[in-house]
């Protein structure tokens, strides 16, 4: 679906980025601007401010900034057609979809209808469930036992679910609503003679936890029973609105203390989540009784850049760290940070820390096992590395793990690692691996010659050059590091000198074109980010450039600079700027030589390049 950038521009330009922000963040007025807390990081003095006449947010403590658009992509965690979508509803605006079909506007629209008739149906139970817990000594009694506080379960909005076959009839009058099956909450049998079937509640007699999605809205439920009956936990079933293997319980609640913890711990039930938030890590969630997978794993990683995986320390607790671990793999890039947690096989995270304490656990989370140890740990789980056929096997074990990897620092370290467990050198592994690996590893193989071909290496018998693989990636040019750099983060095009913008524009072909656009969409609408940058380039001539400048290895979009992030991006910004700026001067000198004969101050040209030149060397390489 492509969104007309006009109609972004036109949507920014209605919102009021006060009134958005002013739903999560509770601001005050200074001066012309408003102030409070950032949602982005952990702070005590106040350092986020929002322009009502920029129509602009942003942190001088993490450098977070952007529009009202990004403000949901980046706090609420939706993805850029949603947030258009949810801020164009909230202001009685129709999204136009360029290439779709009247069949296909008229299902979407359809679709969101439905879903949000869904919600409402379950928020209606929700309320009927709390009110349910008011009147349960028997619930509220268990929920004491467990430890669980009034506050506690207000925040996760906790209910009761009777025992009756029918109790929903009374909330809902028309208990034949189609809806109530669609939503989950209630089971139709099949027909009988007189036509009818028999309708039930899908949940009695258990603790009931609405799952929310990151928005807030109700989407579904999980039922724990209060003794020892089984199943001792009930999801809803799959619904329109709600899939187990998508959704995480707790994240729309932990979202923030993410950013405050500086992680994000994956648990494995309700129970865990809302004790661990009362006992002081409200950074918890957990999937829905279910394998963690990648689905889970990208949805986290849109909130926080550091996953921790805590599993009990019997055989399903590592059986289900294996799988976690899969699902990670295909996301565990240089600049992220994935743990597991094993706790003893006694205890679950709300008996260890009453027993330890919170600051043990916190500990105990600080020492997890990195995603590197436990990706060879299993690798090598049943092979006898004093053999040779158990060094083989665990190489067979590791080659499938190490693939899904992303290119990077992260994924050459680990083939040595594992090419010096079974004696080999990282090139031989890399051959032995190339079939499946998609290519020679880069960095991991023989060294190439300019012309594309490999030096024999040092003890082998010298091969005939090989041509280069067909469909190799040529590694990004400088213009196209400036590119990613400047388009994640445009802020840093409003802060570069007359010149850099002279040079970046002057580019030939589409690197030129691409940054003379950038720097027009900075006159005409100020700052924006990526999501709405993207749209405005739909069918442009450098359209294909930019994608490729904001694509990952791993074939991942790649993430809006943050904190420290940020500032490393901004010097590397420069640095590639530096070296850009170096080739013009030495072409330019180069000129100057070449005028000398009939240009009388060609040779005071040449000294004056020849002096900045050297300016920037000893920037670039200090000593």
């Amino acid at each position: 679906m492509t969104i007309p950038a006009s109609f972004i521009q036109e949507l920014i330009a209605r919102a009021d980025v006060v009134e958005i922000v002013g739903r999560y963040v509770q601001l005050k007025k200074a001066g012309a601007n408003f102030m409070g807390l950032c949602p982005f990081h952990g702070e005590k003095s106040p350092s986020f401010s929002v322009s009502p006449s920029k129509q602009f947010y942003h942190c001088f403590g993490c450098g977070a900034h952007g529009n009202a658009i990004g403000f949901l992509m980046e706090h609420a965690g939706m993805g850029f057609v949603e947030a258009v979508h949810d801020l164009a509803g909230q202001y009685g605006l129709q999204v136009p979809e360029d290439d779709a079909s009247p069949e296909e506007r008229a299902r979407a629209a359809g679709q969101r209808q439905k879903q949000a008739t869904l919600s409402e149906v379950l928020e209606k139970a929700g309320e009927a469930y709390r009110r349910q817990l008011r009147q349960s000594k028997t619930a509220v009694g268990y929920l004491k036992g467990r430890g669980l506080s009034g506050e506690i379960a207000r925040r996760f909005g906790i209910g009761y679910a009777p025992p009756g076959w029918r109790t929903l009839a009374s909330v809902f009058p028309d208990y034949d609503d189609p809806l109530l099956a669609e939503s989950g909450l209630v089971i139709a049998g099949e027909a009988e003679e007189n036509g009818e079937g028999k309708r039930y509640d899908r949940f009695r007699d258990r603790i009931m936890f609405p799952i929310r999605n990151v928005k807030g809205e109700c989407i579904g439920f999980g039922g724990r029973v209060l003794g020892d009956e089984k199943p001792k936990y009930l999801n809803s079933p799959e619904t329109p609105v709600f899939s187990k293997g998508r959704e995480l319980y707790g994240l729309y609640e932990a979202r923030t203390a993410f950013r405050e913890k500086g992680y994000a711990l994956v648990t494995e039930g309700y129970m865990d989540v809302v004790a661990l938030t009362q006992l002081g890590f409200p950074n918890a969630v957990a999937t829905l009784g279910t394998a963690c997978t990648t689905d889970h794993v990208q949805k986290l990683f849109r909130f926080t850049e550091s996953v921790v995986f805590s599993f009990d320390g019997d055989a399903a607790g590592r059986r289900a760290a294996r799988k976690a671990l899969e699902g990670a793999l295909p996301y565990a890039t240089d600049v992220r940070s994935v743990k597991f947690l094993f706790l003893p096989a006694e205890h679950d995270p709300d008996s260890f820390i009453r027993e330890f304490g919170s600051e043990a656990f916190a500990r105990f989370v600080g020492e997890a096992t990195p995603l590197s140890r436990f990706m060879v740990e299993v690798a090598r789980e049943g092979c006898d590395l004093g053999a040779a056929e158990g060094r083989a096997r665990m190489a067979s074990n590791a080659r499938p793990l190490w693939a899904a990897l992303p290119d990077g620092a992260l994924k050459r370290q680990l083939l040595t690692e594992i090419a010096e467990m079974v004696q080999l050198t990282g090139p031989e592994l890399a051959e032995l691996w190339q079939p499946t690996a998609g290519g020679r590893s880069p960095g991991a193989g023989p060294r190439e010659r300019r012309d594309g071909h490999a030096y024999p290496q040092e003890g082998r018998r010298a091969r005939a050059p090989r041509p280069p693989a067909r469909g190799r990636t040529l590694p990004p040019g400088r213009a196209d590091v400036a590119a990613r750099l400047l388009l994640s983060n445009m802020a840093e095009w409003e802060a570069l000198p007359h010149e850099l913008h002279a040079l970046l524009c002057e580019l030939p072909g589409e690197h030129g074109q691409l940054f003379a656009w950038l720097d027009s969409q900075l006159h005409e609408h100020g700052v924006l980010p990526w999501a709405a940058l993207r749209e405005g380039l739909r069918g442009l001539d450098f359209e294909g450039l930019a994608l490729r400048a904001m694509t990952g290895p791993d074939g991942e979009p790649i993430p809006d600079p943050r904190g420290d992030e940020a500032a490393e991006a901004a010097r590397e910004l420069r640095n590639v700027l530096d070296f850009m700026l170096d080739d013009r001067l030495k072409v330019q000198q180069s000129e100057a030589i070449a005028a000398v004969g009939s240009d009388p101050h060609a040779l005071e040209r040449y000294k004056a390049l020849e002096i900045r030149r050297l300016e920037l060397r000893a920037r670039l390489h200090p000593r």
